[in-house]
């Protein structure tokens, strides 16, 4: 389907709705997007006339929904380059992040080193923090130049033998920078080191092929896709899977269970115990379904044209600081305004229908890094349009003149 950015709206109820009598300028995607109807009717059609719960049964109700849950994995497979096998359903992509951690942590040993960096979301630093407190492993971080882009040259110099895994960020949710992640990876398997990236920007705002980048792990959210909540994709290679062990423990993830002995399943069971996010699951798979339809790289020009837009009104605007200029970067725009705090930023904006992020983003480091306690952000979506663009640098001026 041609990219129309009417005809996407129209798939998207909420947007209709106003916010103190103005009409709702949704720019807080990046925190979680909005759901279009193909998702919402497939959870909620599934719901209605073919729900049981999944691998346990053999009646009528019980295939239809493994068969679509299934085939949910193999649409996420598919979107990304793997293989279903290769798929593990979280809850999250925090979940996904802690499974490797915890799972491939217990290989460690006090001195072993994992490089991560400063720009990166909380979720891609407490579980390593936790091997470090756990195992003494030593915890490097990757510094972000003034412009906002990973510092590629201290990268290089803080790989050593003794790096076993680099977890960094492929596109940031604060900055908008789009790391070189096939180069991330190339130097860090030239050091003998595994590599996690965090996908939940990247996989929205560009085409992902984790084949083509061959990461070890990859792993993103649902919501931020146009998908629900309560689920999360890890993807990992084969091999990679293979050599970790269980996560939790429970119904699924077993091969059998006697009193003096265990056995594992394979993955991507092995690692998903219990009772899955059955709908959530089929919620993400006709998300990526319903993006598959759409013309991506229309869509993606599109979200970068509603950046440069709003770009360039504030350039040379006083008291408004942009946070990470980078060349190349995605549809998201921190910024500080002088004289105000984020939140009462984010408050003022909400008046006029604008609503954006405001806070640390889960990103302390790297709040500290460009010397600010907050900022606010403003993300894009492809069903943002130019006249929001411009509706929210005019909300934001007037915010800039209450707090002037």
């Amino acid at each position: 389907m041609a990219f129309d950015v009417d005809l996407i709206r129209a798939q998207f109820p909420i947007l209709a709705r106003q916010v103190h009598g103005k009409p709702l300028v949704y720019l807080d995607s990046a925190a979680s997007a909005q759901k279009p109807e193909a998702v919402l009717e497939a959870m909620t059609g599934l719901a209605r006339t073919s729900y049981a719960n999944v691998h346990r049964g053999l009646h009528t109700l019980a295939n239809e929904t493994t068969q679509a849950y299934e085939n949910a994995r193999e649409t996420v497979a598919k979107f990304i380059n793997a293989q279903p096998s290769e798929i593990v359903w979280t809850k999250s992509a925090t979940e996904a992040v802690n499974l490797v951690a915890d799972t491939f942590g217990r290989s460690l040993k006090a001195g072993d080193e994992i490089v991560i960096s400063e720009m990166e979301h909380h979720a891609n630093i407490v579980p390593w923090h936790f091997l470090r407190e756990r195992y003494g492993v030593v915890l490097k971080f990757t510094p972000v130049t003034d412009d906002g882009r990973l510092d590629m040259e201290a990268y290089k110099g803080l790989l050593s033998e003794r790096t076993r895994m680099v977890a960094l960020s492929h596109m940031s949710n604060v900055l908008g920078t789009i790391n070189d992640a096939a180069e991330i990876v190339r130097l860090a398997h030239a050091a003998g080191a595994l590599v996690l990236l965090d996908g939940c920007q990247a996989i929205v705002h560009s085409k992902v092929d984790v084949k083509a980048l061959d990461v070890d792990f990859y792993v993103f959210s649902g919501h931020k896709l146009y998908g629900p909540t309560g689920i999360g994709v890890l993807y990992g290679k084969a091999e990679r899977l293979a050599a970790l062990p269980p996560y939790q423990g429970g119904g699924e993830m077993i091969g059998s269970v006697s009193l003096d002995c265990i056995t594992y399943a394979d993955p991507p069971h092995r690692f998903e115990a219990g009772t899955p996010a059955i709908l959530e699951a089929v919620g993400l798979g006709a998300a990526i379904e319903w993006l598959n339809g759409i013309d991506r790289d229309a869509a993606l020009a599109h979200e970068h044209a509603l950046y440069q837009r709003v770009v360039d009104q504030l350039d040379g605007v006083n008291g408004v600081r942009i946070l990470g200029t980078a060349p190349g970067k995605g549809a998201v725009l921190s910024f500080v305004v002088e004289g105000a705090h984020a939140h009462d930023v984010a408050q003022v904006l909400d008046r006029y229908g604008v609503a954006v992020r405001a806070g640390t983003h889960c990103a302390e480091p790297l709040m500290k890094r460009f010397g600010v306690t907050s900022s606010a952000r403003a993300s894009f979506a492809l069903y943002n349009t130019l006249d929001e663009a411009d509706a929210f640098v005019s909300a934001l001026a007037k915010a800039r003149s209450f707090f002037s």
